[in-house]
């Protein structure tokens, strides 16, 4: 076990080296410059686009139910767990490479989801089908690819979706519930049973009424926790500026290692959290009512801003605030996200472990709905819709052995895995641009204006 641990590693800081850091980075520029600074945009008109209904226009769910779900997704373990992972072993400079990787990472999401709606089928039984995998065989010709980039995410889902967030319930359930393991890997199986069976729509019943009470109530948490350690926050704030470009130290055992090493767990716990670029949201995106791409491209990239540009930042400021307040928290003797996160959180009486408590387990659940969405249409797409009944039944297993295994070896697989199948995303996303750009001028100024193109019918 040891050894294959040491060789998931040396895997992980591979696929993660400077040339994935500068292809994910690169295209969340290239983007923001192709669709003329989106981001504008996305809070503007893509926010209160999130919450209306087009019930005459072709999908499955609604706008809301859509991005409720892919928000399920992305707002999971990443941003409290995988923030701190990244403070532990990237210093705190890795929570400004994370924020950045959101910011501009809405221009690729709002790409990568756009091509998604675009060129999404409809199976024979009335089911939305879309994602990377559907632009990369009807946009570019290239469905070996799309193939690639289906068995890569139906894998992930393990790990990024399941197996990494029961573990991290488990965990927390234990060290502040004390609920055995087991006992919780078998509790979260059976209600991810009960609601993956029930498709898309039940997925997305659950997502549109545990996604807004979820963050809320984290956000509200956070915030009271910033006023706790309102006399950090400015020092913090200079401390992860400052330690993103240079290696250096700060109280509480901070230290940072400089740009390589913040980058690298910055942009990578940005990608766990946020999927920008993953191509993992479009596809629950494919499945929405909405009259053209633009409109639901918009709306997805909200999920981006509020997943890392402000979630993801307060945790961040929350965790390295506190570390700097209490000097209790060593943090260069911890190398461990987790424990590093509990510590901190744990600083604050009452109102800290109960935030961390209820924002795991809710993340986490919402998380593993999101993900199994994810993996179906990804196995259908590869082996058919007679795949769906043995990856469910999988999927849950996974979720009931899952406490029982060493979280940082699954947090280096699910890195690698997110890597792998970024990589075919990306390459749709840069090669469809000239169509990106063009959906956008067609649509960003009358975003009523409906899209009468036929979506092919597909048999499955």
């Amino acid at each position: 076990m040891e050894k294959f641990s040491q060789l998931v590693t040396w895997m992980d800081g591979k696929v993660w080296g400077w040339g994935m850091i500068l292809l994910l980075l690169g295209t969340h520029l290239f983007m923001t410059v192709r669709t003329g600074f989106i981001q504008r945009k996305t809070i503007t008109k893509g926010i209160k686009l999130s919450v209306s209904k087009e019930p005459d226009a072709d999908g499955e769910v609604s706008q809301f139910g859509a991005l409720a779900t892919a928000l399920a997704s992305t707002i999971g373990t990443g941003n409290i767990i995988g923030v701190g992972t990244a403070v532990a072993l990237g210093g705190p400079g890795a929570v400004l490479w994370c924020w950045l990787t959101g910011v501009f990472g809405i221009a690729t999401k709002y790409s990568e989801s756009l091509i998604a709606v675009k060129y999404r089928v409809k199976t024979e039984d009335g089911r939305m089908q879309g994602g990377a995998m559907y632009a990369l065989e009807r946009g570019l010709h290239m469905r070996w690819l799309g193939l690639i980039f289906a068995v890569f995410a139906g894998f992930a889902s393990f790990g990024i979706g399941c197996a990494t967030q029961v573990n991290a319930i488990a965990t927390v359930c234990n060290e502040n519930l004390h609920i055995n393991k087991a006992v919780v890997g078998i509790i979260v199986g059976v209600l991810t049973a009960v609601v993956i069976f029930g498709g898309i729509k039940s997925i997305a019943r659950v997502c549109e009424r545990l996604v807004p009470f979820m963050a809320l109530f984290y956000v509200l948490g956070c915030i009271v926790i910033l006023g706790i350690n309102y006399d950090y926050i400015i020092p913090a704030i200079t401390t992860i500026c400052r330690l993103a470009f240079q290696p250096g130290a700060a109280a509480g055992g901070l230290v940072g290692s400089g740009i390589m090493m913040a980058m690298r767990y910055g942009v990578a716990r940005g990608l766990f959290s946020n999927e920008s670029g993953m191509g993992s949201a479009p596809i629950a995106a494919a499945a929405a009512q909405t009259r053209n791409p633009v409109r639901q491209a918009l709306v997805s990239s909200t999920g981006t801003f509020w997943d890392t540009v402000v979630v993801c930042l307060m945790t961040g400021l929350v965790l390295v605030s506190t570390i700097m307040k209490n000097p209790a928290i060593n943090a260069n003797e911890i190398t461990d996200g987790g424990v590093l996160t509990s510590l901190a959180f744990d600083q604050i009486p009452i109102i800290g472990p109960l935030i961390l408590v209820v924002g795991i387990i809710s993340f986490a659940f919402s998380t593993i709905l999101g993900w199994a969405y994810y993996g179906e249409r990804c196995v259908e797409y590869f082996a058919g819709k007679k795949g769906l009944i043995p990856y469910r039944v999988l999927y849950i297993a996974v979720a009931v052995i899952a406490p029982v295994v060493a979280l940082d070896v699954v947090w280096d697989i699910a890195d690698i895995l997110n890597a792998l199948m970024a990589i075919p995303n990306l390459i749709a996303v840069l090669l469809l641009s000239p169509v990106i750009v063009k959906e956008t001028k067609k649509y960003l100024d009358d975003l009523d204006a409906k899209d009468d193109t036929e979506i092919p019918v597909i048999k499955k």
